[in-house]
């Protein structure tokens, strides 16, 4: 399956990009950090990848996910992932990626940790 990114506004300052697929080589992983620098164009600070429809993620994902969380750190925002379940969840966690990243149950958590840091 392709990977598809939908964005959506949760509140004024919370965008969340909900993908659903495979980020893996190719182009799929690319569209992930092509939309984070679309937001940071737009200067978009508190922002959730929902991962809950992604099927599988390999190292090129992996190494996306990273970077997408290092260039939001960079920009003074904070970058959530929520909805990890299965393989994707697997993988972040062997890769240790859970370690550097924030992981949440789902989007509702995730947003709900943006609303108590302000």
């Amino acid at each position: 399956m392709i990977l598809t990114i939908e964005r959506k506004q949760i509140e004024p300052d919370i965008v969340f990009l909900e993908m659903a697929g495979r980020i893996c080589m190719r182009n799929d992983s690319q569209q992930v950090e092509w939309a984070l620098a679309e937001l940071l164009k737009q200067n978009h600070k508190k922002i959730i990848f929902d991962l809950s429809a992604v099927t599988l993620l390999d190292s090129t994902g992996v190494g996306i996910l990273v970077t997408c969380y290092a260039k939001m750190k960079k920009a003074g925002g904070s970058l959530r992932v929520a909805g990890t379940k299965g393989m994707v969840e697997e993988t972040l966690k062997v890769t240790s990626v859970d370690k550097i990243m924030h992981f949440y149950p789902s989007l509702s958590e995730a947003a709900h940790d943006f609303q108590l840091a302000s």
